[in-house]
């Protein structure tokens, strides 16, 4: 009876550090899945900020991790590149990428992981939950890198909104329906 109790004790450590060790690649995981994405950039003439695929990433962490672990991988990416590490858009990194015309979207992404997440797992019609949180996430990243846009330039929002909105809207619905179609794989 001892070495079962003894056995039981020991097992549970090591579950522990097995679940926290998947748990932290998973995160990590995504914050590289974001890195690689960033690179799959397309430049337009008339805005400073690219086309990427990033997005779909940013909002999948939230909407496969969890509203807590996708948050956790967006900050993971964000410090990873403040510190150095060549992970936006045309391998760039640093705190001047931070301070640049994606800011916005950048510093949205934490949060837009996090309101993913938390949309996605409300009970019922999965799939609808989903669609309604990576169309959330992905409005939120939007929203608020056309409001910092419009800070850094001087323009007002109105006028920031062909720069740094539109452009993104066609590609967001094709996302959110790439994350739908992920998401309910992954489940």
């Amino acid at each position: 009876m001892n070495s079962s109790i003894h056995t039981t004790v020991q097992e549970t450590p090591r579950t522990g550090v097995g679940e926290a060790a998947a748990r932290v690649a998973r995160i990590v995981a995504f914050a590289v899945f974001a890195a690689i994405s960033a690179q799959f950039a397309v430049t337009l003439p008339y805005t400073p900020v690219p086309i990427t695929m990033q997005t779909l990433f940013v909002v999948l962490a939230g909407v496969v991790l969890g509203p807590r672990d996708g948050f956790y991988a967006m900050v993971t990416y964000l410090a990873a590149g403040a510190a150095g590490a060549p992970v936006f858009a045309g391998l760039s990194f640093g705190p001047a990428v931070l301070a640049g015309p994606t800011c916005g979207y950048l510093m949205a992404f934490p949060a837009a992981a996090l309101l993913a997440g938390a949309i996605s797992s409300i009970r019922g019609a999965r799939i609808l939950a989903v669609a309604a949180g990576a169309a959330s996430g992905s409005l939120l990243i939007l929203v608020m890198g056309t409001l910092y846009l419009s800070l850094m330039t001087g323009l007002s929002p109105a006028a920031t909104i062909p720069l740094a909105f539109t452009p993104f809207i066609a590609g967001d619905v094709v996302k959110t329906a790439v994350a739908m179609v992920i998401a309910g794989r992954a489940r």
